[in-house]
């Protein structure tokens, strides 16, 4: 490259001085001689000393370059010697994975074949160099912590699906998933891995070792006596199963642990370029240390921390000259991570905010001054990928101090807006898995994360029934269990404490790439996010079924809260600047959202069908409503689409098997979906050919005219087609009469929060109650340490041997228990703590309001996508389920009212037309049930308007044919049970004696009847002539079907029963015979429940059904006893072999039901004559 310090111009990318002396007044340079004592200052030799002035060269700008050479090339020098191919290595000097033809199985290598992905049930490969003499070492960066080998194997190795790196004799493994090691044999070895840790290999061929260490911490010897000699070489090598994922280190970047002694990484790293680039950073450094006084004529120190260019020409044109050699070298990953990312943190080692160190910001600006663009783009890009990975893959401490040192850095980089916008642009969500900045990793093993020192003291809930429930009797705390759970929760908020710095650094990113104000030289950021992140969405929902290609749902969760955060931070600001919008506590997305075609949803289902669908058949409401009009050209495409939709899924589907073939025979991989940028596909070209426009609904529909609109990709909408300017409302387009002419806040910000709820639709509910299950293990294992403990106080003093095991058992419970509790501490703190409850309960508050105001727009409500009633219902259930004990939904604020407002919305839209789904109608018909059975949501039911509680039953109370119907049935026996004959038990009476641990079975709720909604059916059915005979007769029908289903069922378990070949029966046949016998009993209880509420249906004679219907009742109820009450008939045989799965068949639910239906009807009988 030739110098930029030398020629006759003066430009932005090439600085050159004059060679004429005069002409340095003119540009400002400095005289000769002070000139000559700078330079010398900031270029030292080699050795650091300076010669006495009379032996030192004069330098000046024409000079400077070939004194520079001179100094880099002593550098050079002393090194060469030691870059020379190392002894006992074979294969290319850049290591990488054999992806042509070392591997097994199928598997997805990364573009820089070092990360791999496995994609069959237990796929190998091994890396392209193997070594047969010295001491070796490699990392491997663990992503997901399941069943995988790591280690050595010779080129002799042959695997298979079932057999892997370990399981052959010149192979060696560490497998920290099962806590082994693998030789042919297996035994115990090592500690157990999760993700997010680092294992290194070393094997040292001159003692024949094999050895492993975990995040820096050695595990010993694995292997001894390791086959050695002629044709023996081992390469680097892995087996893994299905989606497991890890990334190697083979030495093309530095080694996150320091060499163990002697061992050298199988990469050899660029010590010549390392060299350079640390004198060349030297130099910088040295010319931020000096500066150059003027009017005195002499050069000072300067502090580093404040210090600025300030258009000296002097330090301009010596820092060109230094970028002019440094440039390229910040294009190796290596050299970046090793020097550039430690020069960078070691300016924010002093503390402080990251505001206090704007050298940082100079930095970033002599970068984009100095270095080409595509040195610039390729050298923050790498800085990045070295700190997302050193974020990840950083272990966890108590303060949490390496994972806030690299967020700060971070912070630091992204607070620079050119840096931001290109970062945002091309990097952050194309080429990296940015949501781990956002991810806390919850450590497996807390004794090395420091939990015992932070939470020295633990404790868990001892009051527990036999299910294993915490029990409703409270008992008196004891003083020394009260002390132990205090000092258990101060060290619970001591962590707390701590991990609210990192998430706060979290949102402070967030933050930066939410800002609309840096719209300087371009686009605003969040703009650019706004785009990245709809991309974001679609990959996920799109690939649902492909896990190597999804965010993990575990990324998603705290993804979910930081951008929360983030996002009512600035609508709450756009609130104070703006009076008349909505705060964030009155958040909701306005219905226009949904159907002008502005947000793109994907494929994602809506409420009242496929869009395309719906834009046919609403298109007059929508232009009658909402002003909106689709031009028939458009939508004929639509149509023309929806005809190639199979053909187009078939096309996809085969290009996406694509890489799987191209690694079977041994063809490059292209890095996985989700680390490269996703293709739109379908989605994006649905956009462009839903145009819509505003019309004057004046205008007569007849004479509809070509508009002109501009068709927008998810890459090519722009602040104003978000935003909207001058009359035009962007995201807002449509908006329908219902909709209140009011600012809700800034459009984007609505685009954020619809994404907010796509995510927790996508992956973030299901994370939430995966979790809960380190809180079950909890109970689990407190259950069994105070049974241990019973036990031991029982055993009697002469069993010695009992004892002993016992006091094993209580120790092995106890540590468990200890562990648990802390790690529990640990994912309260960081997922199920109040914070993030407000978050899930205002995310359920914003759906509700949604769905409100969807719901005024009439025909319109069809367009809504599914998601939002999902996360309404889904985040309910998590407020309910899975933040308990820890935090109470009852202490949320408007609590009360809330569960109101979600309980009308289940009553109206379970039986709503305008939804078709069918999955979406059964999860709300499923949610109501569920509603109905706990008496605090009961009441919420009661408390919605009148007119909405009679129509809700009036829609319970349509015929069973032709709908789904148990589920119906289900909610009004819950209305019922308490108030029937024998029908006020919680759990069944006939296990009480003979299987008391079964007397839950089927799993039953206190009773909590509704004497209110018992009152609007009897009326329902009284005032209703054609309602009551309707309803009925298909109860009764389903109810002969039922028990004649059940009746078949169990002649034919009998039989079976009786063959002396085959005693056994098929366990599904069982749970489908119980099922029938349960409906049966429901309906007959439903039965019961309109003879008691209203009998004048049966019993009325002036009525026409009365005797039909009458004589129907007594001919089921006759068939019933007949079948159970007849001696030793066949219920009894069936009952008495009590099989499993059929518990909950006996005598007692169905004799006391139809007995219920007869006292009902003597008493009524009685009464009316």
């Amino acid at each position: 490259m030739t110098s930029r310090g030398a020629g006759t111009a003066f430009s932005r990318k090439s600085y050159r001085l004059s060679t004429e002396p005069e002409k340095s007044k003119a540009t400002g340079i400095v005289n000769s001689r002070l000139l000559n004592d700078y330079l010398h200052r900031v270029f030292t030799s080699a050795d650091g000393n300076q010669p006495a002035a009379a032996y030192r060269k004069y330098l000046t700008f024409q000079n400077l370059q070939e004194h520079l050479d001179r100094l880099l090339a002593e550098e050079n020098g002393s090194e060469d010697s030691r870059d020379q191919v190392a002894e006992g290595r074979l294969g290319p000097s850049t290591v990488v994975l054999d992806h042509t033809s070392g591997f097994e199985g199928l598997l997805l290598v990364d573009d820089d074949l070092l990360g791999v992905i496995g994609h069959s049930n237990f796929g190998s490969i091994r890396a392209t160099t193997c070594v047969y003499k010295g001491k070796w070492i490699y990392e491997v960066l663990i992503s997901s912590q399941g069943l995988m080998q790591i280690g050595w194997c010779t080129l002799n190795c042959r695997f298979n699906q079932e057999e892997g790196v370990g399981d052959t004799p010149d192979s060696y493994a560490y497998d920290g998933n099962r806590v082994r090691k693998w030789n042919v044999t297996t035994t115990n070895y090592g500690k157990s891995w999760a993700a997010g840790d680092i294992v290194s290999c070393l094997i040292d061929l001159d003692e024949g070792t094999i050895a492993f260490c975990l995040n820096g911490i050695s595990l010993g010897t694995a292997f001894d006596n390791i086959t050695r000699g002629a044709g023996m070489a081992y390469f680097p090598a892995i087996s893994l199963s299905f989606k497991e994922s890890v990334a190697f280190n083979f030495g093309s970047r530095p080694l996150r642990y320091p060499l163990v002694e002697g061992y050298r990484p199988l990469q050899d790293p660029p010590v010549a370029d390392l060299a350079k680039a640390r004198k060349l950073l030297g130099y910088l450094k040295n010319v931020i240390h000096i500066g150059i006084d003027v009017t005195e004529g002499k050069l000072v120190e300067k502090d580093t921390s404040m210090w600025q260019l300030q258009g000296e020409p002097t330090v301009l044109i010596t820092l060109a000259h230094i970028f002019n050699y440094f440039s390229p070298l910040m294009c190796k990953v290596y050299l970046v991570e090793d020097v550039l990312m430690t020069f960078l943190l070691s300016i924010l080692e002093r503390g402080g905010a990251v505001e206090a160190h704007p050298l940082i910001q100079q930095l970033l600006d002599l970068m984009w001054l100095l270095m080409e663009e595509y040195e610039v783009h390729e050298c923050l890009k790498q800085l990045l990928m070295s700190l997302l990975r050193a974020y990840r893959f950083s272990p966890i401490i108590p303060d949490l101090g390496l994972q806030i040192h690299y967020l700060r850095l971070t912070i630091a980089v992204l607070k620079h807006e050119k840096s931001r916008k290109y970062l945002l642009s091309n990097v952050l969500f194309d080429v990296l898995r940015s949501v781990v900045f956002f991810y806390i990793k919850s450590p497996l093993r807390v004794e090395e994360a420091g939990l015992q020192e932070l939470i020295p003291t633990t404790w868990w809930p001892n009051r527990f029934t036999k299910e294993g429930k915490e029990s409703k009797e409270v008992k008196e705390e004891s003083a020394e269990e009260r002390l132990r759970r205090r000092a258990y929760e101060r060290g619970c908020q001591r962590l707390k404490k701590r991990i609210e710095v990192v998430e706060g650094l979290q949102v402070q990113i967030l933050k930066l790439l939410l800002n609309n104000k840096d719209r300087g030289g371009g686009e605003a950021s969040r703009y650019i996010f706004l785009n990245k992140f709809r991309k974001f969405l679609q990959e996920n929902a799109s690939n649902r079924g492909n896990l190597t290609v999804l965010c993990p749902p575990e990324y998603m969760v705290c993804f979910l809260h930081r951008l929360i955060a983030a996002l009512r931070f600035f609508w709450d600001g756009h609130k104070a600047k703006t009076p008349a919008a909505l705060s964030s506590e009155e958040a909701y997305i306005p219905p226009q959202l949904f159907y002008n075609g502005k947000v793109d949803y994907f494929d994602l289902q809506r409420l009242g069908g496929l869009l395309s669908h719906l834009k046919k058949t609403l298109k007059d409401d929508l232009a009658a409503k909402a002003n909106v009009l689709i031009d028939p050209a458009e939508l004929q495409a639509v149509t023309m689409d929806d005809l190639d939709e199979d053909e187009e899924s078939a096309t996809s589907a085969a290009q996406s098997q694509r890489p799987s073939a191209a690694l079977a025979i041994g063809g490059a991989l292209a890095r996985p979906g989700w680390l490269s940028s996703p293709t739109l596909g379908r989605a994006n070209r649905f956009l462009s050919t839903a145009a819509v426009s505003l019309m004057n609904p004046r205008r007569p529909l007849g004479t509809l005219e070509k508009i002109k609109v501009r068709t927008l990709s998810v890459e090519q909408r722009t602040e104003e087609d978000i935003e909207g300017s001058h009359g035009n409302e962007g995201l807002l387009l449509g908006r329908p009469p219902e909709e209140p002419d009011q600012p809700i806040t800034e459009n984007s910000l609505l685009e954020v929060l619809d994404g907010i709820v796509m995510m927790y639709n996508l992956s973030v509910h299901q994370q939430l109650g995966k979790m809960v299950g380190v809180s079950d293990d909890v109970n689990e294992y407190a259950m069994a340490l105070k049974d241990t403990e019973e036990k031991i106080s029982r055993c009697p003093k002469r069993r010695r041997d009992i004892h002993e095991e016992l006091l094993k058992s209580q120790k092995v419970f106890s540590e468990k228990l200890n562990h648990l509790s802390r790690r529990l501490a640990w994912i309260n703190v960081t997922i199920y703590s109040k914070e993030k409850m407000q978050d899930v309960y205002w995310l359920l508050q914003v759906c509700i309001r949604t769905i409100e105001h969807g719901d005024r727009t009439g025909s319109l409500f069809a367009f809504m996508p599914e998601f939002y009633l999902s996360v309404a219902m889904n985040s309910y259930s998590a407020l309910k389920n899975y933040f308990s004990p820890v935090n109470s939904m009852e202490e949320l604020p408007g609590y009360e009212e809330t569960l109101m407002r979600l309980a009308a919305i289940l009553a109206k839209h379970f039986a709503d037309s305008r939804i078709v789904g069918t999955d979406i109608r059964d999860s709300l018909m499923q949610a109501l049930a569920s509603y109905v059975c706990y008496p605090h949501s009961l009441r919420a039911v009661e408390r919605i308007p009148e007119e909405q509680r009679i129509s809700m039953m009036k829609n319970l109370l349509a015929p069973y044919e032709q709908r789904p119907w148990a589920q119906t049935n289900w909610i009004l026996v819950r209305l019922w049970r308490g108030c029937g004959f024998g029908y006020r038990y919680t759990r069944l009476p006939h296990l009480l004696k003979t299987k008391p641990e079964d007397a839950s079975l089927p799993s039953l709720q206190k009773p909590c009847p509704s004497t209110l909604l018992q009152r609007h059916m009897a009326d329902l059915l009284r005032s209703d002539r054609d309602l009551a005979p309707s309803f009925l007769n298909s109860v009764l029908n389903q109810l002969n079907w039922a028990f004649s289903e059940f009746i078949g069922m169990i002649q034919e378990i009998q039989q079976a029963a009786e063959r002396l070949e085959r005693n056994f029966v098929d366990s599904r046949q069982l749970k489908v015979c119980a099922t029938c016998f349960d409906l049966s009993v429901s309906l007959l209880r439903v039965l019961e429940m309109t003879v008691t509420l209203a009998p004048e249906i049966f019993l009325d004679w002036n009525r026409p059904s009365s005797e039909l219907l009458l004589r129907r009742l007594a001919q089921v109820s006759s068939f019933c006893l007949n079948r159970v009450t007849a001696e030793r008939n066949l219920f009894d045989r069936v009952v008495n072999l009590r099989l499993p799965g059929l518990e909950s068949v006996d005598h007692y639910p169905i004799l006391v039901a139809v007995t219920g239906i007869l006292v009902r009807l003597l008493v009524d009988t009685d009464v009316q004559g």
